[in-house]
């Protein structure tokens, strides 16, 4: 296969942990005859420095014309001012956007071998494997009018939560295609007692359920959902929910492992062609400003992001098995970051980029 993926290594330790996936996908392509080309291109606080925009418009137009895209991490201190008018999170929600990246899957299992390092205890832990699949372009993050204003002295803020039923019924039905293949429950988290929007969610939610008689769909509050997160996460199989939901629910969700060096993500959009879908993978953990340029950060949540890669949008499943089974194989024999408890021994950034390709044989 011939394949362009646009990588996005952003700031912080994204530099970093971006090159030991490229360095994993250049092996994969090497023992699977495979020819990937890879373009890089600025997003975030370096773009803004770059050229005075989270987002320059070649970085879009070459994910546009990628067949996929990996990201780094985008962020840190010295962009780090909410009331500024250019932010690096801006160019994350403008891709998205750009691409129709719709939906954004966060796989969660908790490895024995690391349970120990969740704030939980290790019982609360077993059997824990889930997917959330968050809606990405609608929502409070999208909605429109948005304003502050002031009226008689009083200062006033609005932000608008708006879905239409062709935005619930498409993720949604992945949500029940991910079950399909899985342990075929669904949990459909909402605020149908209160907002509106959500009652229109569920409305939605059930109609699809029914084109899947071999799914169970079921319905959770959100503030309910947070709690079971934390108390029975074992009992979820795939939770869809909107975008602001979905983004603090996942993040809850990424504690369990004890790392966030572990926990991949993709953001997908429209099926393409063979089943693949337009994609950008990125890991779930910041940038981490803090640790950038020390070869400290695990990369391995960026090598599982490459794994969903070659899945979702490249169609290759063989090969994202073989990525995940040499992280697995890698773990095993020892091989540790500082954030999974290496100690005096622990690997650099790169050295454990090499333990996975080394594993690959």
């Amino acid at each position: 296969m011939n394949a362009t993926i646009v990588t996005l290594p952003g700031d912080g330790i994204g530099p970093e942990v971006t090159a030991e996936a490229v360095k994993v996908l250049q092996a994969i392509a090497r023992r699977h005859g495979h020819s990937f080309q890879f373009v890089e291109r600025l997003i975030g606080g370096v773009a803004i420095d770059d050229t005075g925009t989270p987002l320059p418009d070649d970085t879009l137009a070459a994910c546009g014309d990628a067949d996929a895209v990996l990201l780094g991490a985008v962020g840190g201190p010295k962009w780090d001012n909410p009331q500024a008018k250019l932010r690096p999170e801006q160019g994350l929600l403008a891709i998205r956007k750009g691409l129709g990246l719709y939906a954004n899957l966060r796989p969660v299992v908790v490895q024995p071998l690391f349970a120990d390092f969740s704030p939980l205890r290790r019982e609360r832990l077993e059997g824990v494997d889930m997917v959330i699949v968050r809606e990405l372009t609608g929502g409070l993050y999208f909605g429109e009018p948005r304003f502050r204003e002031t009226v008689d002295g009083v200062e006033r803020a609005v932000d608008t939560l708006a879905y239409t039923d062709v935005e619930i019924r498409r993720i949604v039905t992945l949500a029940f295609e991910i079950a399909r293949g899985r342990r075929k429950v669904v949990t459909s988290v909402d605020k149908a007692n209160v907002l509106e929007s959500s009652r229109l969610w569920r409305k939605i939610a059930v109609e699809v359920a029914a084109d899947y008689p071999d799914v169970e769909l079921r319905h959770q509050l959100v503030d309910s959902c947070a709690m079971r997160l934390v108390t029975h996460a074992a009992e979820f199989d795939v939770i869809v929910t909107e975008n602001l939901f979905g983004d603090v629910l996942s993040d809850e969700a990424s504690v369990l492992t004890g790392s966030l060096g572990m926990l991949p993500s993709a953001s997908l959009g429209a099926t393409t062609g063979g089943g693949r879908q337009k994609g950008m993978y990125e890991p779930i953990h910041g940038s981490a400003p803090d640790i950038a340029g020390q070869g400290l950060a695990n990369p391995l949540a960026t090598i599982l992001s490459a794994a969903m890669l070659l899945r979702h949008s490249l169609g290759l499943e063989a090969e994202a098995a073989a990525v995940g089974a040499a992280v697995d194989a890698a773990l095993a024999e020892g091989a540790r970051t500082a954030d999974l408890g290496g100690g005096s021994g622990a690997l650099s950034t790169a050295a454990m980029g090499d333990a996975v390709v080394a594993a690959l044989d």
